[in-house]
């Protein structure tokens, strides 16, 4: 099994696939995905990659965590399991 990654401080032009490509080498990606605004379908700015094995996962932290991508540096680390939102406080969406 291997790690997910959280990849932050994504360019607005960063999608799955240029993910998938930086990301490729440090190994084999099972998945990789860039978060957009349900609204507007914009990039939030940060995703998910997910590398086969641990020992990827780890090479991969130490060639892009602060690597340059179009003029931003990536931050890259060990993601963190969701933590159920309380959407009782959150406003209703009209």
């Amino acid at each position: 099994m291997g790690k997910k990654l959280y990849v932050g401080n994504l360019p607005w032009s960063a999608d799955g696939a240029a993910l998938e490509h930086i990301f490729a080498q440090s190994g084999k990606v099972e998945s990789a995905k860039v978060i957009t605004d349900r609204d507007t379908g914009r990039s939030k700015g940060f995703g998910f990659v997910e590398m086969s094995t641990d020992a990827e996962a780890e090479d991969a932290i130490s060639k892009f965590n602060g690597a340059d991508y179009e003029g931003r540096p990536m931050t890259v680390n060990i993601a963190k399991p969701m933590v159920p939102r309380d959407n009782a406080a959150r406003a209703p969406r009209y």
